[in-house]
């Protein structure tokens, strides 16, 4: 398999795991304030990743990393945390078919951002792929 191919079957599975979140975060919010459950759903990725870690034998002490690595990392998870409390409170107010695809719109910001500070240079097929999921979040973000 070539690389290309790896990153793409990866990638799509993320996407229909995700999709799962959303559907499976819609049922468990009926009843519970959306930040516990982001507190909840914290502790079992908590668990089940130690875990994984452990049994493929990557655990390494954190603090051995790079300090720039490190910073990242803790700024990826701040950003993380931020996402799921805003994406559960959208949950519990809107309709996953709506919430989720709202939230896709990361795909342009990462490519904006990406393209910013990371010097990447998406091909101007790529851009139009972009821009098309930036046009189907407007469309949806407009009222009836």
């Amino acid at each position: 398999m070539s690389q290309t191919t790896s990153w793409f079957h990866w990638a799509l599975l993320s996407a229909c795991f995700a999709a799962l979140t959303a559907i499976f975060a819609k049922l468990g919010l009926q009843r519970v304030d959306p930040d516990f459950a982001t507190l909840i759903r914290t502790v079992v990725i908590v668990f089940v990743l130690t875990a994984f870690v452990a049994m493929t034998g990557k655990m390494s002490n954190p603090l051995a990393l790079p300090p720039s690595t490190l910073w990242f990392l803790v700024l990826s998870a701040l950003a993380t945390g931020a996402s799921w409390v805003c994406y559960f409170r959208a949950l519990q107010l809107g309709n996953a078919s709506q919430v989720a695809p709202v939230d896709k719109l990361s795909v342009v910001l990462v490519a904006v951002f990406a393209f910013a500070f990371l010097h990447e240079r998406p091909s101007p097929r790529e851009w139009l792929g972009i821009a098309l999921v930036g046009a189907g979040v407007l469309v949806l973000g407009f009222r009836r």
